[in-house]
């Protein structure tokens, strides 16, 4: 038992130390995609689906993974405590190896539990709760290092639904996007909480974490703002506003933008909003933001679309629309579309190995789908959880996904080891 202990421990460690960790929300690049060092990944599943390595017990909310050196850390809280609560689980078995809980009371919002992933490197575990507490925890001795507070330090405004942005991390430094009075955007050293910049103001705070994207060989954070802006970009490197987009409005923003590569910028919402399709350019050495297409009734209300082999699939579910997964090309052509069939309500998705994960988000089953313009090719699906909702984002680091509903946090092994589907599919 030791043995097969101490090889899965090596295991992931070589894992981690090739690059296929998720250490943030959105993953390594913050795109919704595995790196290039995530495992070779089953295209078939058995009939009860892949197994389930450990199941821990959850609070309720919506707090993602993140996970790094063979560790899982998420921001759970407790509801009938009033305190947010920082945990860290083993990628092995799932066991708890250690938690940091802070009392963090506020007004009761009409979904309980936290919204945001933590992000993690080396050293440390940076987390944002509900109600804007900002604190960057030791992973040696479990105890905070340096502390911050999104409404009171940079004048912001909570928002009728909590603090829902998570961290970036981005070439050594964490960003933060408080969207405040006194700054939209900051820039802190990791080890000390130092500030190195700020951005002017851009508009209110809203529920979308900041993004990366590169322009012309030069990082950008982007941030979508609550009014203001509506989008915006500012430089990586001294929080210099660089460009604005107002032509795209939506009155609660959700989902994160993704960057399309080639200076292309798909930005999606709820709310009537739709899509639209932005091509930022550097003219004259100033930067300018104008729309390739737009797709006024199709959008994400929640999550990130994704981009595989030069089309962008997004789960275009809103309050009032129901297109489901579908497939669009990057001068707006929509090649096909699930609707309700089937629909995924607003189940996460990320992309890994060439394949995507989705789960749909109102009876809890996770689908294995192959990216591919032609139709909607779904290799596997699987009843995982019923405890609704479930919109989560999920994380993926070697062969082992991670998902969660009301009350579960999974880990799947959903490497190309699991045995095949019987004939017929799922």
């Amino acid at each position: 038992m030791r043995k097969i202990a101490v090889t899965t421990m090596v295991m992931l460690a070589a894992l981690a130390a090739a690059g296929a960790d998720w250490p943030q929300f959105l993953g390594p690049t913050r795109n919704g995609a595995a790196g290039p060092a995530v495992g070779k990944l089953a295209e078939s599943w058995p009939e009860d689906g892949p197994k389930v390595l450990w199941t821990v017990e959850v609070g309720k909310g919506f707090g993602g993974a993140a996970i790094r050196d063979g560790e899982v850390f998420f921001l759970d809280r407790s509801e009938k405590d009033k305190r947010d609560i920082l945990r860290c689980l083993s990628l092995a078995d799932g066991t708890e190896r250690w938690r940091y809980s802070y009392p963090a009371a506020g007004k009761t919002f009409g979904y309980h539990g936290t919204r945001s992933t933590p992000a993690v490197d080396d050293k440390h575990v940076f987390a944002i709760g509900m109600y804007g507490h900002v604190h960057c925890i030791s992973r040696e001795t479990h105890k905070p290092v340096w502390t911050k507070h999104l409404l009171t330090d940079y004048e912001a405004k909570l928002p009728n639904w909590g603090v829902a942005v998570s961290p970036l991390l981005h070439k050594g430094r964490l960003i933060l996007a408080p969207l405040g009075q006194a700054a939209g955007v900051v820039a802190l050293e990791k080890a000390t909480g130092r500030e190195l910049w700020r951005s002017p103001p851009l508009g209110r705070l809203a529920y979308v974490s900041p993004i990366v994207m590169t322009v012309d060989g030069a990082d950008q954070i982007v941030v979508v703002p609550d009014g203001g802006a509506r989008v915006a970009g500012v430089d990586a490197a001294t929080g210099k506003r660089l460009w604005i987009y107002r032509d795209w409005k939506c009155n609660i923003p959700i989902a994160a933008p993704t960057d399309c590569g080639d200076g292309r910028l798909f930005v999606t919402g709820g709310y009537k909003a739709g899509s639209v399709m932005l091509r930022i350019r550097k003219v004259d050495g100033k930067y300018t933001a104008s729309q390739i297409f737009k797709l006024d009734d199709i959008g994400s209300i929640f999550h990130n679309a994704l981009v595989h082999d030069g089309h962008v699939y997004v789960c275009a579910n809103t309050k009032r629309t129901w297109d489901g997964l579908m497939c669009v090309t990057m001068d707006g052509k929509v090649l096909w579309q699930t609707r309700k069939d089937p629909g995924f309500d607003r189940g996460n998705l990320l992309l890994a190995d060439g394949l995507i994960y989705i789960m749909e988000g109102k009876v809890g089953s996770l689908h294995l789908v192959r990216p591919t313009p032609e139709k909607y090719a779904e290799l596997a699906r699987v009843k995982l959880f019923g405890k609704r909702p479930m919109w989560g984002p999920m994380a993926v680091c070697g062969t082992r996904l991670i998902c969660r509903d009301q009350h579960e946090m999974k880990c799947l092994e959903v490497g190309s080891g699991a045995k095949p589907a019987a004939a017929g599919g799922p």
